[in-house]
């Protein structure tokens, strides 16, 4: 549980023009970030675009991301669905050698009940051999995981927190008011992981620390003013990363800052000209040196 608090990054998949995987740009994206200020990887979330991925890449990815890595931050895998059985079955498939835990998303689009949802995740806690962290994201899954339910689940020895991607700061604060001590809330909003903080998040999971790690490990690390210069400092950029989709934004952010390119695979295009040239304008204005990198002094 300690490894994950703090600043984990929702590590993004870059593609080359053709569609296929660009492993030398992932390999100086992984460098980047560990030469930051993350605490942990995150492989194979939305952000890496996992749902035009096959099987066979995402566990590419996952392999390749080992091997630079070389064990110097923790690795949470990318494991959830709609489908509880498909879930068990690929979880069957995967060598969790170097995997430290996995985000594994509620399930969307059946919009299942609360009952269901707790069943769902029961189903895998109880298979899954490292540790389950839940991922809260209306905004995509078209159903809330409610503070009551993450709150019972919280009680499976193998469900060690949730990813809180609701936007709903009233359902944060229940889950702190009442989770057991080892159960950890973690923000999924770069914006709000201040906030999160001072109501007792013990860390994010984040899309912006793909371009800004040592921002996004100054607002989780650094003391109150630090973590408020660090979110100020992305409030007008922030909000461009979401106008065409996630990850569209950051790839195109991220091609500005000369990281990799900003190739996305349909049915996701690159951003426009119009928000390409707003993005690369914000950036300009985003100054990294302020920001310190504990994990470097």
């Amino acid at each position: 549980m300690e490894k994950f608090k703090g600043t984990g990054v929702a590590l993004v998949t870059p593609f080359n023009e053709d569609g296929s995987i660009d492993y030398p740009a992932l390999e100086k994206v992984i460098e980047h970030v560990i030469h930051g200020n993350v605490d942990y990887l995150v492989v194979q979330g939305t952000t890496g675009e996992s749902a035009t991925l096959s099987g066979t890449e995402k566990k590419q990815v996952l392999a390749f991301t080992r091997k630079i890595n070389r064990s110097r931050l923790p690795i949470v895998y990318g494991l959830g669905g709609n489908n509880t059985q498909s879930v068990l079955d690929e979880m069957d498939t995967i060598d969790f050698s170097e995997i430290d835990a996995i985000l594994s998303v509620s399930p969307y689009y059946n919009k299942p009940s609360q009952e269901g949802i707790v069943a769902h995740y029961r189903a895998i806690a109880d298979r899954c051999p490292v540790p389950v962290i839940l991922y809260n994201v209306p905004g995509r899954t078209a159903s809330n995981l409610t503070f009551q339910t993450s709150l019972q689940l919280a009680q499976h020895p193998n469900i060690i927190g949730v990813k809180e991607a609701s936007g709903n700061l009233e359902q944060c604060m229940r889950i702190v008011k009442d989770k057991p001590d080892d159960f950890l809330l973690i923000s999924g909003d770069d914006m709000i992981t201040t906030f999160m903080r001072s109501i007792g998040a013990e860390g994010v999971i984040s899309v912006m620390a793909n371009a800004y790690p040592e921002i996004m490990g100054s607002i989780i690390h650094g003391n109150a003013t630090y973590s408020k210069k660090g979110t100020f400092s992305l409030l007008d950029i922030n909000p461009l990363m979401y106008e065409e989709s996630n990850p569209v934004g950051v790839k195109c952010l991220m091609h500005h800052l000369g990281i990799c390119e900003e190739h996305v695979r349909l049915p996701l295009l690159k951003a426009s000209p119009d928000l390409s040239r707003r993005i690369k304008i914000a950036a300009e204005k985003v100054n990294t040196k302020q920001f310190y990198s504990p994990h470097l002094e």
